[in-house]
């Protein structure tokens, strides 16, 4: 059963980040996402292997101007901001592992109870430390508030780890785009096109 929780949190971050982000940087930045990716290298590799992203910032901050050629000003404003309430890669992983926890609990959550959990999982991915393993207590409140016994979440301990590293740098790369975003729609000439 870990297993499958496993593939589906992988699976559903590699879809996030290899289709869902490239799409927006095409049609929304109109950039090319590969050199994107090329530029963004250095501090997703770093975000994997720290599973921080506010350790990662300065790093981030370095590839998107340096590699991506968007402007200090926007830089300096968008990526701290994103490091801080950005956790896409953290939301998606809280929503998971909460429907996770429900379900070897033996309960079925209704999709209004599942709406729920996302909700909650986005506000409280806002609040999240850029440190590892700082998802585990806003699980802890979505669980609270499911009415979930809340030593279940010692069933994410073998994999969380992993996983961490997984979702920061997604959570990098991101930001990252975001920036590439609004320094496209600000009119800056950047070095994707």
């Amino acid at each position: 059963i870990m297993g499958w929780f496993f593939i589906t949190v992988v699976a559903a971050l590699a879809i996030h980040a290899f289709i869902a982000l490239p799409l927006i940087l095409k049609f929304f930045a109109g950039v090319k996402p590969l050199k994107h990716y090329r530029a963004m290298a250095p501090a997703m590799l770093t975000a994997f292997s720290t599973a921080s992203s506010s350790g990662t910032l300065p790093l981030t901050m370095e590839c998107v101007e340096k590699g991506s050629g968007v402007s200090n000003k926007t830089t300096s404003f968008c990526l701290p901001l994103g490091a801080t309430i950005n956790m896409d890669g953290t939301a998606l992983y809280e929503c998971v592992a909460v429907i996770f926890i429900a379900q070897a609990y033996g309960g079925d959550l209704s999709f209004a109870t599942q709406f729920t959990v996302v909700i909650i999982a986005l506000l409280t991915s806002i609040g999240v430390a850029g440190i590892p393993a700082a998802s585990l207590v806003a699980i802890m409140v979505i669980m609270t508030v499911l009415e979930l016994p809340l030593e279940l979440v010692g069933l994410l301990m073998v994999t969380d780890r992993l996983l961490d590293m997984m979702r920061t740098a997604v959570n990098v790369f991101s930001d990252s785009c975001c920036a590439v975003v609004i320094a496209r729609s600000e009119g800056e000439e950047t070095a994707l096109t």
